[in-house]
């Protein structure tokens, strides 16, 4: 609940909820946050090249199982729609470490971009690309609602 509670804090509405759009200097702040978490907890952080963020905890053998969702919200997100996903899978691997369990297979948890869609549509872009379904280059020369190309922002938001 602590981890909630810390990214709720980046970017409060009134009502008590949070407007963190996709790829906003609130949306890097609320990254690099759970970035750091992930890294406390030794996983093994990567970036993929529409921006969504994987962090595996290296562990067992053979490809890993992936829990994850979105931290990006709408202009008046609730704090637990997609961070829970996402937290929830950082707890899992901290309690299954402070227990000494070992799983068979690496973990990992993911924050896939864009998946509201409030700044930049379709929705879902990150996962859209992550599957295949929409091709690198198209997404990342989608426009945002107040004028951007996706691909700029990443770049801009580092």
């Amino acid at each position: 609940m602590d981890r909630l509670l810390a990214l709720a804090e980046i970017s409060p509405i009134a009502g008590g909820g949070n407007c963190r759009l996709a790829l906003t200097d609130e949306d890097k702040l609320g990254r690099d946050l759970v970035v750091g978490w992930m890294r406390d907890l030794s996983m093994d952080v990567q970036i993929d090249a529409i921006g969504n963020v994987i962090g595996t905890w290296q562990v067992g053998s053979g490809l890993p199982v992936m829990t994850g969702s979105h931290i990006d919200t709408v202009r008046t997100g609730g704090k637990y729609d997609g961070n829970y996903g996402v937290l929830a899978g950082l707890e899992v691997v901290e309690t299954l470490q402070r227990e000494g369990f070992s799983p068979q297979r690496p973990l990992s948890v993911a924050i896939f971009t864009d998946e509201e869609g409030a700044r930049f549509a379709p929705d879902m872009l990150g996962s859209l690309v992550y599957v295949g379904g929409l091709p690198l280059e198209e997404a990342l020369d989608t426009p945002a609602i107040d004028g951007p190309r996706l691909g700029d922002e990443l770049s801009r938001i580092g």
